[in-house]
């Protein structure tokens, strides 16, 4: 498991698909007036889009371009502090600081990819997984 580099890159190949879909999108032009629920609209003022039923508003605007990206940005950076040491993210790991920051990042790593189990390029592989940590269990117990 201490190759990560194909995990790292279908994460990153995910996350520039939602950039992509969230500029195309308008970027961060939402806004979704106070006055006028259920309305969206877009950095002229237009009314880019209507939904006013059952929560789809308030669900929809919320899922706003810009916050989209925000969150683009932020999983990058859990994805640079991992790629930094994902080759001690390992079956096995090391007791020590540098490979429990490498296996806690991969977990959240490979969650993020869970998120996208259903893409094609999703391996199983990379399904969260739990490591024993510390001392070895006493056979006795």
């Amino acid at each position: 498991m201490a190759d990560n580099a194909d995990l790292l890159a279908f994460v990153r190949a995910r996350l520039a698909e939602e950039e992509r879909v969230a500029r195309d999108a308008g970027g961060d032009g939402w806004r979704c007036p106070a006055e006028v629920p259920g309305e969206v609209h877009d950095r002229t003022g237009g009314i880019a889009f209507v939904v006013r039923s059952r929560g789809y508003d308030r669900h929809i605007a919320f899922q706003d371009p810009a916050r989209a990206l925000r969150r683009v940005e932020t999983n990058r950076v859990l994805l640079d502090e991992y790629e930094e040491i994902a080759s001690l993210d390992t079956d096995r790991p090391h007791q020590d600081f540098p490979s429990g920051r490498a296996v806690g990042l991969g977990f959240v790593v490979r969650q993020m990819a869970a998120e996208h189990a259903g893409h094609p390029d999703y391996r199983v592989r990379w399904l969260p997984r739990f490591s024993h940590w510390g001392p070895p269990a006493d056979p006795e117990d």
